[in-house]
């Protein structure tokens, strides 16, 4: 025999845990990035620039219209981008979803404005949220399930947080990038082609991530199921019809995940701006601030859900957030002080939940529909808990005043609470 003939056949290649990490942090950094220059840019540019015929706080629930239709996207790029990710894979889904996310954002930098235009402006504006909505929805669950299905033994949690991260990091950047132009140009150049560098300038972290997600293998994990044949044809069915009880407490399990973030980020962000009158650049400050206690609160909580559990920090934060929700109006409608408070507050609390709720949304779910089911529940969480959550807080805080507000957090946290506790500790 020759050595050919007696020589073992070459493994396949394995993901190295820094691969693997970098491969799911850089992708949703990147996402998240595109999706919160469209939030910050809805606050401070998109109501002058595409909806001029209104008065100020018509144009920004306009504008903040907009926002929402990427959370109504999102469940159909899950589904799509879902049901490729059972089927062809992990890896080659999440290249497409990366894609689609980015070229929608870039397209946004180049778009006409109203005076240009017209009304074709805002509509073509919507067609390239809801790309970047129909992007993200296939993007988050396939990043958590690359880092949860390499993941070791008694590590998902940890694994689980790397993604995460993305989200923190794309607030911090895209709030610094608008910053940062503020700092050289004046208020007149940002409206007139300054807003434009941040959406453009995403092509570049889009290369980088692309070239990190092509160098990755397929998850252990689905492997295994493509061997022994257990992907199913239709994934979609397959979740409606065995896992709906799944679905739908992990929906609500992420509800206040969402209202929270919303509410500490894109309409706090309005409301320092809008109502408080304060400028722009402070502003941002304040959400830079709470981006980095946004992802300072990330491994402390993976940490503590290795030790105590994640069923048990996911209960305890959502208690916290409830509690916090009495400090809402008592923080916000106080000195300048009391803000950077709120902030801080509210982005800790969030890092400590949303670095869970990615592997707690894929538990539930066996392999062959994971992609799809995770998918989903995180995307139906952002239509009831993201959506209208600016628009809503907007409108109670203009009608009711900010104790309103609260009571908006303090309802999704106990509804929250409530299917916790409805969900055993394997759906959690």
């Amino acid at each position: 025999m020759t050595t050919a003939q007696i020589a073992p056949p070459l493994a396949k290649p394995v993901n190295s845990p820094a691969q693997v990490l970098v491969a799911s942090l850089i992708g949703t950094t990147i996402e998240f990035f595109d999706f919160y220059v469209y939030a910050t840019a809805a606050v401070l540019v998109f109501p002058t620039l595409f909806f001029p015929t209104s008065d100020p706080t018509s144009a920004l629930l306009q504008s903040f219209a907009t926002f929402s239709i990427a959370f109504f996207a999102r469940p159909i790029g899950a589904m799509v981008f879902g049901h490729f990710g059972d089927r062809i894979g992990r890896k080659a889904t999440l290249v497409a979803a990366l894609l689609t996310m980015g070229i929608s954002t870039v397209l946004i930098g180049c778009l006409p404005s109203y005076a240009q235009i017209g009304v074709w402006a805002p509509l073509l504006l919507s067609l390239c949220r809801f790309g970047q909505g129909f992007g993200l929805g296939g993007e988050w669950g396939g990043a958590v399930l690359l880092a949860t299905e390499n993941a070791p033994e008694g590590k998902r949690s940890w694994y689980g947080m790397f993604p995460q991260l993305g989200a923190p990091l794309g607030l911090l950047l895209s709030s610094g990038a608008f910053w940062i132009l503020l700092h050289f140009i004046s208020q007149e150049d940002l409206l007139s082609w300054g807003w434009r560098v941040p959406f453009i300038a995403s092509l570049a972290l889009i290369i980088v991530g692309l070239w990190v997600r092509l160098s990755i293998t397929e998850t252990p994990e689905f492997q295994q199921a493509i061997d022994k044949e257990e992907r199913v044809k239709v994934p979609l069915i397959d979740i409606f019809a065995r896992h709906k009880r799944s679905l739908f407490l992990g929906t609500f399990v992420a509800l206040v995940t969402f209202v929270l973030f919303y509410i500490g980020s894109a309409w706090l962000l309005s409301y320092n701006v809008k109502v408080r009158q304060i400028p722009f650049l402070e502003a941002l400050e304040i959400q830079i601030l709470g981006s980095v206690a946004f992802g300072l609160f990330i491994p402390l909580s993976a940490k503590l859900a290795e030790r105590f559990g994640r069923r048990e920090v996911l209960i305890g934060t959502t208690v916290a957030i409830a509690l916090f929700s009495f400090l809402l109006p008592v923080l916000m409608g106080g000195s300048e002080a009391g803000i950077f408070g709120f902030s801080i507050g509210a982005m800790a609390l969030m890092g400590m939940t949303y670095a869970l709720i990615g592997t707690a949304l894929a538990a539930p779910f066996p392999t062959s529909v994971r992609y799809t089911g995770s998918s989903l529940t995180f995307n139906f969480a952002g239509i009831f808990g993201a959506s209208l959550a600016p628009y809503a807080a907007t409108w109670l805080q203009k009608t009711y005043g900010l104790s309103h507000v609260g009571y908006y957090l303090l309802a999704a946290a106990l509804i929250t609470l409530l299917c916790i506790f409805a969900s055993g500790k394997d759906e959690v």
